[in-house]
């Protein structure tokens, strides 16, 4: 179980030439995930997703609040809590000089995965995400739905508990789209948490439990898909966000 309390982070950024301002990324974000669950976080750009699921990766301190995995927290528990955690950043650069195997191998040996579970971790990720083909190929030389794919794999071959995953299917086509959002269905029934970021509502209503829409920082609306289509009166959560937001968005 990851458990979010009262999560707030605070930036500062130039007003103009001689001011400063203060703002919020994130305001006051309280929820739990539960184990063998996906947690939807939904949002426009700019709305706080990804400095949220920074903050619970343990990459960003929150200003204040409080973030726990089965009860412990990062102060006390850092190094057990992240050899535990599957983070995927949208933004995240791989070596490109390495062969999709050789990415892998440094990533089991990172995390201390020793030899035979690691090759055979490998094997596991590779039939699963579909990579056999360019396994062996330099990343460099890969399309963007390939890299993605590695992107995934190198935060999966220690076999983590907790999955905090950012715009995990971006850049990729249907067919392989497809294979990640079973392959992350398939752990969930193995009793891993997922935290789950995306613009795809569709995705979510697909592949989530519970979702928990952002929007400027706050927290504005938590259910399961279909729940807060019945609270919106509408058919689709694309049209439920438009809804509690008044029909505007932030994003570009």
């Amino acid at each position: 179980m990851i458990t979010v309390e009262h999560i707030t982070k605070k930036f500062v950024r130039n007003k103009n030439k001689k001011e400063k301002e203060e703002f919020y990324a994130d305001n006051d974000i309280t929820f739990e995930a539960n184990d063998g669950e996906i947690i939807g976080i939904l949002g426009p750009n700019g709305a706080g997703k990804t400095t949220l699921l920074r903050m619970i990766a343990g990459i960003l301190e929150p200003t204040t609040g409080k973030i726990s995995f089965d009860g412990k927290n990062y102060k006390d528990n850092e190094i057990e809590i992240k050899q535990n955690i599957a983070y995927l950043s949208g933004n995240t650069k791989i070596y490109d000089t390495l062969s999709t195997y050789e990415l892998l191998k440094m990533c089991c040996d990172i995390y201390g995965v020793n030899k035979e579970n690691s090759e055979k971790r490998i094997k596991e990720i590779t039939k699963v995400l579909g990579m056999e083909q360019f396994l062996y190929n330099k990343i460099a030389n890969l399309s963007t739905g390939q890299t993605q794919k590695v992107n995934l794999a190198r935060c999966l071959v220690h076999n983590p508990k907790y999955y905090i995953l950012d715009e995990a299917t971006t850049g990729l086509d249907i067919i392989s789209s497809q294979i990640i959002l079973n392959f992350i269905k398939e752990e969930r029934e193995k009793g891993k948490t997922i935290l789950y970021s995306t613009h795809y509502m569709e995705e979510a209503e697909n592949i989530c439990n519970r979702v928990i829409m952002i929007n400027k920082g706050k927290i504005i609306k938590t259910g399961t898909p279909d729940e807060i289509k019945k609270d919106t009166n509408t058919t689709n959560l694309r049209d439920s966000f438009f809804t509690l937001i008044g029909g505007g968005s932030d994003e570009e």
